[in-house]
């Protein structure tokens, strides 16, 4: 595996991807664990998205705040100081006891993900000098999401159906002090820069998407004309505006607002919000569509999303060579296209007689296949143009989208699921109903993120290949020559 690079940094480099790949085992490994959750402590419907919410909302609101305090305080400090906070809250939700309990410690854990994400990333680039080496370490840490994603799913199942759904959290301990070890012993602390914490942004941007995904979510038990879900609603709104109004003073912003100059920009972010709202509403409910109603154990369901990751990483290793020959904007347009028709073909064919085989695996192969032909072009539309000294705000912002967009998205979802009634079905049927309801506006979501794509980023894209063509074709005789 770690060929092409100097021996010497092969300790940093695994000290690197195993730290990565426990925050994304950390993420998928809570899915085909969820209905187990659900039922040793006593989550509704609508309140077990929580798990997932409280994580990913705290993990994105701080994400660009630990970005810049490994700058400030030291990576490598920064790094050990994250693994720490993510063990600890792994212990406390090994251990929880209550719903309120698992919520606020996920938040801790989200906070501990927040630090030590963007300072893997920062020691890769520090540690490995850019060419060859940095070109394969950085191709490990890609692969290490699509492993992490796929293993994640299966071990989750596993391990909540042989020991305990809490011994995937324990496990998280003794990973984190043998890395915390490794890290002292093998890598060099990083000098520490004087500069300002934009702490009013972070926390303004992370209390505002919380109530605004609070509210959300409220909605259904409440109605949207209910004070207890207006007055949260507002609140988050206004907070929201204060957030953009303190980037727009800042010194140094965490979010640079003039990153929303450029259209293709814009237009990523807004899809990837989108995007993520339908692909998490799918992973969220089709595990407890497999063991709820069609009985299947958690080591099952974890198996049953095989063809999505396999599917998914294959996908994403052939982005390189399909982005050759058909350029960016094609190929994440293409992508789309297959992961929409993906998802409309679960939401018209759900029920609860539905064929795993037919209803379930084959469009989970054209799901996985759109992700991991789409998230790659996706990313690149996001960081188009961006200047040198933006690079790593940038970066952090698709992060951002990713996490807090996907909480945004998958909360309209949850509504929608609550509010997907019927007069005749019960019991499982009704389960059902509403999970295809889910999916058919998790695929109205998709449909306009195509639309999005197709204006903002492929046909700006076309218009800039057809006028640099007849360009290249000009010089075509010298190239003959120089052959």
């Amino acid at each position: 595996m770690t060929h092409g690079i100097a021996p010497k940094r092969i300790p940093i480099l695994m000290i690197i991807l195993v730290s990565y790949l426990m925050i994304i085992l950390d993420i998928s490994i809570v899915i085909t664990a969820l209905p187990k959750i659900q039922d040793t402590l006593g989550f509704s419907e609508v309140g077990l998205s929580w798990v997932q919410n409280a994580y990913t909302l705290t993990f994105g609101g701080l994400l660009l705040l630990g970005a810049r305090g490994g700058d400030l305080l030291g990576r490598r400090r920064l790094f050990i100081i994250g693994l720490a906070i993510f063990a600890f809250a792994s212990l406390l939700i090994g251990f929880t006891q209550s719903a309120a309990w698992m919520i606020a410690s996920r938040a801790l854990q989200g906070i501990g993900a927040a630090l030590l994400a963007p300072s893997t990333l920062a020691l890769l680039t520090v540690n490995f000098p850019e060419g060859e080496e940095r070109t394969r370490a950085v191709a490990y840490y890609g692969a290490t999401a699509g492993i992490g994603s796929s293993v994640g799913l299966v071990a989750g199942g596993i391990i909540a159906d042989l020991i305990s759904w809490r011994a995937g959290f324990f496990i998280n301990l003794p990973i984190a002090a043998i890395l915390i070890a490794a890290s002292l012993r093998y890598i060099d602390e990083t000098e520490p820069h004087s500069g300002d914490f934009d702490l009013i942004g972070a926390l303004s941007s992370t209390l505002g998407m919380t109530s605004l995904v609070y509210a959300i979510v409220h909605s259904e038990a409440h109605g949207w004309t209910n004070p207890s879900t207006l007055f949260p609603l507002a609140v988050g709104l206004l907070i929201l505006a204060f957030f953009v109004l303190n980037e727009w003073r800042a010194k140094q912003p965490i979010m640079p607002l003039h990153l929303f100059a450029n259209a293709e920009r814009s237009c990523a972010y807004v899809a990837r919000v989108l995007m993520l709202g339908a692909v998490f509403s799918f992973f969220f409910y089709i595990t407890q569509y497999l063991q709820i109603v069609k009985g299947f154990r958690p080591l099952e369901a974890g198996f049953a999303f095989l063809p999505l990751t396999i599917l998914q990483f294959l996908g994403a290793m052939a982005v390189p060579r399909l982005t050759r020959h058909y350029g960016n904007g094609p190929l994440l347009a293409g992508g789309l296209l297959i992961l929409m028709t993906g998802m409309i073909w679960v939401s018209s064919q759900l029920s609860v007689g539905t064929s795993y085989l037919t209803g379930i695996a084959l469009p989970m192969l054209l799901i996985g296949t759109g992700l991991g032909l789409a998230l790659s072009p996706l990313t690149a539309s996001s960081i188009i143009g961006v200047e040198h000294r933006d690079a790593g705000a940038a970066s952090g912002l698709v992060n951002v989208a990713h996490q807090l967009g996907g909480s945004f998205g998958f909360a309209v979802l949850v509504a929608v699921f609550a509010a997907a009634n019927s007069t005749t079905l019960t019991g499982g049927a009704l389960f059902t109903h509403r999970i295809a309801s889910t999916f058919t506006v998790g695929s109205e979501l998709l449909v306009v993120t195509f639309g999005l794509v197709m204006v903002f980023i492929v046909r700006p894209f076309n218009r800039k290949s057809a006028a640099e063509k007849p360009v290249a074709n000009r010089f075509d005789h010298l190239e003959t020559e120089d052959a």
